[in-house]
């Protein structure tokens, strides 16, 4: 029988697989770089950078989404009631109860992080908390829950930095080319070079490939895991469509985030053509539907 903890071993998996692909992508294009401009040592810097980045991506990426999100602990007295919805709800879910953040921004949306149980935050706007009722945030809390149990943040958190770090790495490489390096004269070094370009247009698409696939399939599971633990799917269908409702931009929406938001907080107007195509989360239509059968 599927429970919260159901997928936690094959995304643990996943993450492997994410940090080790993240390092032999860098660790190639190093060897292209040192290959090409002639000098070893740049194979070796490219190593040690892979593995720092692994490291920092899976011990501190929490706090850089955090960061980068603009959020804040909710200690407030004003979060008395919210820090009680979301101790209950981990309680029955039989997990420790997640540090809690407040984004102000007024496009209701929420988030969660965290390398474990034991080191999950979950955050929420201020414009979340203003139009749900408590149902409706229960059901969120829920959804945000079951990443944490399911220990899908893990993966989509790590996501955060390699995918970033990826994308940084290929820029730096193209950049190499358009202002000058490399043995272009030999024709080992001119191959090594056009092997470089294409490895660094191929890995900003494939850090992007990543994320679409892990968060797609995780938020119908998140749904279905957070219905299950609130035993009211209509709570979590009611709040999605509040949320889709609102229709604007979150103040500092980012791309490497944005797969982490329980709905794409670059608004519905970003729903269209490709970008619908390429977004980080399934329509809202589809995931009502599949938690109360409802077109």
């Amino acid at each position: 029988m599927a429970s919260l903890y159901t997928h936690q071993s094959k995304n643990v998996r996943k993450t492997w697989f994410l940090m080790t692909t993240f390092f032999v992508v860098i660790v190639i294009i190093g060897f292209v770089f040192a290959r090409a401009y002639g000098n070893p040592n740049i194979l070796y810097v490219f190593f040690i950078f892979s593995i720092l980045m692994n490291l920092i991506a899976y011990w501190q990426s929490d706090k850089i989404a955090i960061k980068m999100a603009g959020a804040r602990p909710a200690d407030g007295p004003e979060y008395l009631e919210l820090n009680r919805i979301v101790e209950n709800l981990a309680i029955t879910a039989g997990l420790p109860k997640p540090r809690v953040y407040i984004i102000n921004d007024p496009a209701p949306n929420a988030f969660a992080t965290g390398r474990n149980a034991k080191h999950g935050v979950v955050a929420f706007t201020t414009g979340l908390l203003q139009v749900l009722d408590r149902n409706e945030l229960e059901g969120v809390t829920a959804h945000e829950l079951s990443h944490i149990g399911n220990r899908d943040i893990l993966v989509s958190t790590v996501a955060v930095v390699l995918a970033g770090f990826v994308s940084i790495v290929a820029d730096m490489f193209l950049r190499s080319q358009i202002f000058g390096g490399g043995d272009r004269d030999n024709k080992a070094g001119g191959v090594l070079m056009i092997v470089g370009i294409i490895l660094s247009i191929l890995a900003p698409i494939f850090a992007m490939l990543i994320q679409l696939s892990i968060s797609r399939k995780r938020e119908f599971l998140a749904d279905a895991s957070g219905a299950l633990l609130t035993r009211y799917p209509e709570g979590l269908a009611s709040a999605l469509q509040k949320i889709s409702a609102y229709g604007r931009p979150m103040q500092k929406a980012h791309d490497a985030t944005a797969h982490l938001f329980i709905a794409n907080p670059f608004g519905i107007k970003s729903l269209r053509g490709l970008h619908k195509l390429f977004s980080t989360h399934p329509p809202v239509e589809d995931r009502v539907r599949a938690l109360i059968g409802k077109k």
